[in-house]
């Protein structure tokens, strides 16, 4: 899950970070208001969405004076950003955040993250901060270091020395700086987080160490952990289809391709989408509905894959271990009679009761493609909406 970069400083805050004194708001007149309370002769002006690539795209602003600010944010409320994170149709901007500016002397890059192949966490740094961090690991991938850490209750100051090492920091600033480790590792850790990322972290002219942007990404699965952070999540920055996805519980992603898929499980489903593009075209969605999917989940599913108008076929590819393939077929067809689909669909059932499933299908007399394996499947859906 998402968050703002003001929710993500304000978790950091909380943990002893140091993070620039800032507010935000959701209209103009909030901003002044609350603005008065900073401490500074310069404010810089945030946009709030959830993307990267803010700064290049115009959404984030320097100004000298309470003037400035009221004349940018008027400028930037409302305004629709398009990034490289974005896509084209880009995020409209609705809370803004302001903050003191701060005097920047170096600037580098620090991000903490779950390194699943080792099952540790894995801290990333490097002293090229900043919008072109990026391009820094295209073109110059050895001024990026990883440093990855034993799952343990408390960090060690060896492998504190090691993740700033790169920054080349020295006496106080180099103590905040292994101070800092330590709280973005219990902070990482304390909140279930997958990803805590400060680009950029900065170095002041007064020497002073200071996360000068912040991006944090909570694991949705441990929310029942945390019941508090489900009101940092924004519904107007998801995809209303992948919101109503989770209130049936289905995994559910929107893409960008003309052919949806209703999968059972994450790996079949990876599987499903290389192999639509392996025959020439690009699926619609990412949809998982689980192992033990009700007609009526199916049902939801089927009509969240139809809502997108970019759909011209659909590929259910279902293999039945704890779904059977019986059940899928009664949801496909009930969905199918309810919402009447007339695109086409083709079917590969596998596993658990699939003669059964087949038999449902066959007989609902509906305008259903059989197909007896994967890449059989996606031959014929990508040939049928041509």
């Amino acid at each position: 899950m998402n968050i703002h970069e003001h929710q993500a400083k304000k978790l950091l805050k909380e943990f002893g970070a140091p993070v620039p004194n800032g507010i935000y708001g959701f209209s103009v007149n909030e901003i002044l208001q609350k603005s008065k309370s900073l401490k500074t002769e310069k404010y810089v002006l945030k946009a709030q969405i959830h993307a990267g690539g803010r700064g290049k795209a115009g959404g984030i602003t320097i100004v000298n004076s309470i003037e400035e600010l009221k004349q940018a944010a008027n400028q930037l409320f409302g305004k629709t950003l398009i990034t490289h994170q974005t896509g084209p149709k880009g995020k409209k901007v609705e809370r803004l955040y302001v903050e003191e500016a701060s005097n920047i002397n170096k600037e580098f890059y620090l991000s903490c993250l779950v390194d699943r192949k080792t099952s540790k966490i894995a801290f990333i740094s490097s002293v090229q901060g900043g919008m072109d961090i990026e391009e820094t690991a295209i073109k110059t991938p050895e001024k990026i270091i990883t440093t990855k850490v034993n799952f343990e209750k408390d960090i060690s100051e060896i492998d504190c020395e090691k993740i700033i090492k790169v920054f080349n920091l020295e006496y106080d600033a180099k103590d905040q700086g292994i101070a800092l480790i330590k709280c973005i590792y219990n902070m990482f850790r304390e909140i279930d987080a997958s990803l805590v990322e400060i680009n950029p972290l900065i170095l002041t002219k007064e020497n002073n160490i200071v996360c000068l942007d912040a991006k944090v990404i909570l694991d949705d699965n441990a929310i029942f952990r945390h019941p508090g952070h489900l009101d940092l999540r924004d519904l107007k920055e998801e995809e209303p289809t992948e919101i109503e996805a989770s209130k049936h519980g289905l995994s559910y992603i929107k893409l960008d391709g003309n052919i949806g898929c209703m999968v059972n499980g994450a790996g079949l489903a990876m599987a499903t989408m290389d192999i639509i593009k392996l025959y020439g075209q690009t699926p619609a969605n990412f949809l998982d509905v689980g192992g033990g999917a009700s007609k009526e989940k199916v049902s939801s599913a089927l009509k969240i894959i139809l809502s997108d108008k970019n759909v011209k076929g659909i590929l259910i590819n279902i293999f039945g271990g704890i779904m059977r393939c019986d059940i899928l077929a009664a949801g496909v067809v009930d969905a199918a009679k309810e919402i009447k689909i007339d695109l086409p669909i083709v079917v590969r059932l596998a596993g658990t009761n699939v003669d059964e499933g087949n038999k449902i299908l066959k007989e609902s007399k509906l305008k259903l493609i059989p197909a007896s394996d994967l890449s059989d499947a996606a031959e014929k859906i990508v040939n049928v909406i041509k």
